[in-house]
């Protein structure tokens, strides 16, 4: 007979028995975020240098680019001359006398990081990629703590992971601003649904240089003490907070006006951040003044011709759009969220109709609304949440196919 084999040790068994998601629940909330984030950033670096090796020679990279140099194409060379040459005191024109596209309509926050980080000796295309994934990091545990406060621990974490891998989530990874934004929105976010608002000035005011939003989130502010002082009888309102609420809500306007006045400062033109940002949208409409609410009609006509349909259907497919917004803010799952992250949604969603035109830019402006993925991770259905993460990386690859890699044909204007 064969030896008998001595029992295993009661605490061998235990950890022979520990199936893979209960040690997946043993981990701390911060290291499944991390695991969460490099494993969706390891996928999509998959997809970048699939696309990476069919690019062809371009105005930024030779062709078949290495990783990093595929990450910094289109804006993020501005962020790097920004860095290596600053501002100019003078706007560009074009041939026809107008404001030409310029470093202006970038603000230096990222530009500014980047350069400390090439100072270690690291190239500005690994630099701006490292900063990217950090800052993304702290978003996406920043963005866990904010949604904790709505969601149970599963949902927060399911949210996460589809934060991870959202459609734009590779521009976490590039040479963008992005996912410092998102860090910066989310820490935001987290103070003001805690209440602590004091320290959403130093936030409020760094964010205000690294991304466009400081005036939407002022407006969130305005929001939330109306809504404080509607409820106030049951959830008490005192004179401090109010104080505090209207301070840092007027902080946050002027900080927003703020970098305007800095070109104004500089070059000496009155409107020379508007002017900037319009030279954006001259290829699609001609050089125009900027009218607040008209842009998403003008843009909705011009892609109806682009697609060959009447003007009056973009219009009406804009409208939609607006309606079917306000509506999803009124879902059971985004009610979910809380009163304050609803606020910012409506704020930053009416700050968009306001001034920004769509055009090839757009997927990745919504991006701020990132906190809705704590609503789609309300399910708890199995099928539903493997096919929305399999949606979500296809959908990652048209992006990048679509708004990323640089073809012959660009389908946007010149």
């Amino acid at each position: 007979m064969p030896p008998v084999q001595a029992d295993p040790s009661p605490v061998t068994v235990r950890v022979s028995r520990w199936s893979p998601r209960v040690r997946w629940r043993l981990l701390p909330w911060w290291a499944r975020v991390t695991l969460i984030w490099f494993g969706a950033r390891a996928l999509t670096t998959v997809f970048v240098l699939i696309f990476a090796d069919g690019q062809l020679a371009n105005a930024w990279t030779g062709a078949k680019p290495d990783l990093f140099a595929f990450s910094n194409l289109w804006d993020a060379r501005w962020y790097q001359i920004i860095a290596t040459g600053g501002y100019p005191s003078e706007l560009p024109l074009d041939e026809s006398g107008h404001v030409a596209e310029n470093a202006w309509a970038f603000l230096p926050v990222f530009p500014a990081i980047v350069r400390g980080v090439t100072f270690l000796g690291v190239g500005w295309n690994v630099a701006s990629v490292l900063v990217a994934v950090v800052a993304g990091l702290g978003a996406a545990l920043v963005l866990h703590r904010l949604l904790s406060r709505f969601l149970e621990p599963d949902r927060a974490m399911f949210a996460i992971v589809l934060f991870a891998v959202a459609p734009v989530s590779p521009i976490m990874q590039f040479g963008y601003a992005e996912s410092l934004g998102a860090l910066l929105l989310a820490t935001a976010l987290l103070l003001l649904v805690e209440r602590r608002y004091g320290w959403l000035v130093p936030v409020v005011a760094v964010w205000a240089f690294t991304r466009p939003g400081a005036l939407a989130f002022a407006l969130t502010l305005g929001l939330h003490f109306l809504v404080r002082w509607w409820r106030r009888r049951d959830d008490p309102f005192p004179p401090r907070e109010q104080f505090l609420v209207v301070g840092v809500g007027l902080f946050a306007a002027v900080v927003g006006f703020a970098w305007p006045g800095v070109v104004w400062a500089v070059t000496g033109e009155l409107s020379g951040y508007t002017e900037t940002e319009l030279a954006w949208r001259a290829g699609y409409v001609g050089h125009q003044e900027l009218v607040p609410f008209t842009a998403w009609f003008q843009g909705g006509a011009w892609w109806a011709d682009f697609v060959g349909l009447p003007a009056w259907v973009g219009m009406l497919v804009v409208g939609v759009l607006i309606a079917g917004f306000a509506l999803l803010l009124v879902l059971p799952a985004v009610r979910r969220l809380g009163t304050d992250i609803r606020l910012w949604l409506a704020s930053y969603g009416l700050y968009l109709l306001a001034v920004f035109f769509p055009q090839s830019s757009t997927f990745r402006i919504v991006m701020p609304m990132f906190p809705l993925v704590g609503a789609l991770a309300v399910p708890r259905a199995r099928w539903y949440r493997w096919s929305i993460v399999v949606v979500f990386l296809a959908l990652q690859w048209v992006w990048l196919h679509i708004c990323w890699a640089v073809s012959a044909y660009d389908w946007s204007p010149p």
